[in-house]
């Protein structure tokens, strides 16, 4: 027998171990770095490719190469914020890429505007409005309602009647139901009531006339409140013009107010309720509840600031300000804002 070197041993060691490492159990197999076949590589999204390649893979234990990210392919662009398909999307609106949240629309200019004060010397009520039937004369009825007057004035009841040019009625019927003028004094909560025979008899025209407004822009009721100042001799500079319909239910006419007109001074002013003022008018009354009277967004200051043209009297001057270079959405009803309306509300006992 000869003598081994330590070259021979060490080369049967080395092909022992590598006996070993043949003879272990194989490793699961790894994603190849290229994409699949029949896949079109999606630059947005990476995660490791299912089912694995056919080709398989050996590696001695305790090594792992490092695996190159596969791209996933959708069937379309993938919206990971909702987790839905988005189709045929528009990417152009993404600057950052497709996973990015598109870049906010700029709020469009919202005007900020401030109430210019009219002084209004004599005031219908509108929600006093109502018919009454004739005693003396059946089948008419009678108009009724409730005003205010700083001075003495006139009274005008037109059926059937067309605002023309300088808020100028003109009744289009008066030789069927004739208008009727009663002239009235200065004072608060004054009662009217209709001359008695001058009522309107519902029989004489047909119900779609006395239900709509007409084509003409013919109106069944309207009743005209000039006011007469001292210090002038034309009763129409201060003119107060209520338009009405008529609505039937269970058989039975009431009046509802389309619209009130102002007219001052050569100028047309188309009265709209805003919704809250009246909280605004009594915020310094002792001993009213403070609810709603405070701004919505900062609860601090008071409501002086009107959203157009939903008429939401919410937000104070501050707040508006701020309000109209965020959004365009009123934050009572979420309805678009046109304007800003400021109204200084003068809460003194005085005047």
């Amino acid at each position: 027998m000869g003598n081994f070197s330590s070259t021979d041993v060490n080369e049967r060691r080395r092909n022992a171990i590598r006996q070993i490492y043949t003879s272990q159990p194989q490793h699961p197999p790894h994603p190849s770095a290229q994409p699949q076949p029949g896949y079109n590589a999606d630059p947005y999204a990476y995660a490791a490719s299912t089912p694995y390649p056919a080709q398989y893979y050996q590696y001695p234990r305790g090594y792992y190469p490092p695996q190159n990210p596969v791209p996933m392919q959708y069937q379309a662009p993938y919206d990971h914020r909702g987790g839905s398909y988005m189709g045929n999307a528009n990417w152009g609106g993404y600057p950052y890429g497709a996973m990015m949240h598109p870049a906010p629309e700029p709020v469009p200019y919202i005007e900020h505007q401030q109430a210019v004060t009219v002084k209004n010397d004599v005031n219908l009520k509108k929600e006093t409005l109502k018919l009454a039937a004739d005693a003396s004369n059946p089948g008419k009825f009678s108009v009724n309602f409730t005003f205010d007057a700083n001075v003495a004035g006139r009274m005008t009841v037109m059926f059937f009647a067309k605002e023309g040019e300088d808020c100028k009625l003109t009744p289009m019927k008066e030789n069927m139901q004739p208008s009727v003028t009663v002239p009235f004094e200065q004072g608060t909560g004054q009662k009217f009531q209709q001359p008695p025979g001058s009522g309107i008899s519902f029989f004489m025209f047909e119900e779609s006339e006395l239900l709509n407004v007409g084509e003409a822009g013919i109106y069944p009721l309207a009743v005209k409140a000039e006011a007469f100042p001292a210090n002038s001799n034309d009763g129409s500079q201060n003119t107060q013009i209520t338009l009405a319909v008529f609505e039937k239910e269970n058989e039975e006419y009431h009046v509802r107010v389309v619209k009130q007109i102002l007219w001052v001074n050569g100028m047309r002013y188309e009265l709209q309720e805003i919704y809250g003022i009246r909280n605004s008018v009594n915020n310094n009354n002792v001993g009213t509840s403070d609810a709603g009277k405070d701004c919505v967004i900062c609860l601090t200051e008071p409501q002086d600031s009107t959203v157009l043209p939903c008429r939401h009297m919410c937000m104070c001057n501050s707040c508006a300000k701020v309000l109209r270079c965020q959004t365009n959405r009123c934050p009572i009803c979420r309805q678009s804002i046109e304007r800003l309306l400021e109204i200084k509300v003068n809460n003194s006992t005085n005047e």
